[in-house]
């Protein structure tokens, strides 16, 4: 008696279904992807292409930003990968309409769109804000750490930056003077060899990061020259010396030390929160308490400590930006925002600060220690000592413990859980692009968990032919 299984014969011919709505149930991410989009104003990426039907015809741009959204949201990120999965992955083809852009389409056109792929985090912020899903009354502020498309190997020292640079040019010229002794002085010969011709952006990258280390070497120096006019100023104004060390005179060229990176020149050496140095940028978001982004940003600041006030009115741009007329009414924060200049610089009108003093560990033993203060607020206290009583309160402790269960896992979703633990791309403004793309598939994932938007089915626009 033989074995009853299903029969499983692939050189059976088979059709599939004819309707691409067939393909896939209606509750899958690719179709509430589609309808999401069908809801956002995509007037600025369709005016760059010609409506006279003259030219090649090129790829409608919704699909174009439905298929970047839906591959974010999946943590696909390479162009190749996208390619392949618009060949062999079900869903990719409902997005794509059953076509298969190739990974120079899909690479060109979000490079030619890095403004108005970034838009679109507001324009998802507004769907999630109509969803109910974004409550602003408590904000929490955090960075990570994020590697860029360089290696730490990459980096120079301005000497070997200058040599390296002469070493090229002195490679070129030895090829001319061979060339011109070989064909002549007027006769071109062949092309330049191919180990020349591509160094051409690298001597550009080269001279890049050559350039921003004279930069930043001739700032530092114009502050240390105001920080000693400064100095003398009082002292002649006082006719007493300035109290503590004299500062040391500015040095006339980049620090022997200082360091740029030749394949990302606008990448900087960041150390991660276990202690590991990695080439990349620092990049902020600050979050609600349902863990849905409201603002989004990448700097090259190793440091968190300048970043809260300018994060705090991000914050409050992009709510205007999305018509959320909710207020912050508290922004939480780690210890590396900590300062007496941030406490000073703050909004007079608000959010309210509730900031950590000290690290992690430090902060939670020291509460562990010490009583909850009541009755009045003794005079005389300094901005830490002010800001220690706060956390020490009941409400403070409260508030506070909201941070560690709001920002902190939306970076484990981003990173570990969809595995955009880096950018792909190159320069400031590409992985600020790459970051707006990384969060707003964050919120559109949250809105799509959530099952509170209400879509229309998207309605076909009429195909268009496009140079």
């Amino acid at each position: 008696m033989s074995q009853n299984f299903i029969e499983c014969d692939r050189d059976t011919a088979y059709l599939m279904p004819p309707s691409l709505r067939e393909w896939l149930p209606q509750d899958e991410l690719a179709w509430f992807v589609l309808d999401a989009v069908a809801q956002m104003d995509l007037s600025k990426f369709y005016s760059k292409y010609r409506a006279d039907g003259r030219g090649r015809s090129a790829y409608d741009p919704g699909m174009m930003v439905s298929l970047l959204l839906y591959a974010y949201s999946n943590g696909v990120l390479s162009s190749r990968k996208v390619e392949r999965a618009c060949r062999v992955d079900v869903a990719f083809r409902i997005i794509t309409a059953n076509r298969a852009p190739d990974y120079s389409t899909v690479c060109r056109f979000r490079a030619e769109n890095e403004e108005e792929l970034q838009r679109l985090f507001t324009q998802i912020l507004r769907l999630c804000a109509k969803a109910g899903l974004v409550k602003v009354g408590v904000v929490a502020l955090d960075g990570t750490k994020m590697r860029a498309a360089a290696a730490l190997a990459a980096n120079r020292t301005h000497d070997k930056l200058k040599a390296e640079v002469e070493r090229i040019f002195k490679e070129a010229a030895a090829t001319d003077a061979a060339e011109d002794k070989l064909y002549g002085p007027d006769k071109r010969g062949d092309e330049l060899p191919e180990e020349l011709r591509s160094r051409d952006s690298r001597i550009k990258r080269l001279k890049e990061a050559k350039a921003r280390l004279e930069q930043e070497a001739a700032q530092e120096a114009a502050e240390q020259a105001a920080k000693i006019g400064k100095r003398r100023a009082k002292e002649k104004a006082t006719g007493k010396p300035a109290m503590g060390r004299p500062p040391k005179a500015p040095s006339e060229g980049p620090d022997e030390n200082a360091r740029a990176n030749v394949t990302d020149p606008e990448s900087r050496v960041m150390t991660t929160a276990a202690g590991q140095h990695i080439q990349g940028y620092n990049a902020q978001i600050a979050v609600t308490k349902d863990q849905i982004i409201v603002a989004a940003e990448v700097t090259q600041r190793a440091s968190d400590q300048k970043l809260l006030n300018p994060m705090v009115a991000k914050v409050k741009e992009e709510l205007l930006k999305a018509g959320i007329k909710q207020k912050i009414r508290t922004a939480l924060a780690d210890a590396g925002y900590w300062s007496h200049i941030n406490m000073s610089n703050a909004d007079p009108k608000g959010p309210e600060l509730l900031i950590a003093t000290a690290k992690e560990r430090e902060q939670r033993k020291a509460l562990g220690k010490q009583r909850s203060p009541r009755g009045r607020i003794p005079s005389g206290l300094s901005p830490t000592e002010l800001m220690e009583r706060k956390l020490r309160t009941a409400r403070g402790q409260t508030l506070y413990k909201l941070r560690a269960k709001t920002v902190e896992p939306v970076f484990g979703q981003i990173k570990s859980g969809r595995g955009c633990e880096g950018f792909l791309r190159r320069r400031l403004h590409a992985v600020v692009s790459e970051w707006s793309l990384y969060c707003s598939t964050h919120n559109l994932l949250k809105l799509w968990r959530s099952g509170k938007a209400k879509f229309r089915r998207a309605i076909q626009q009429p195909a268009l032919a496009y140079a």
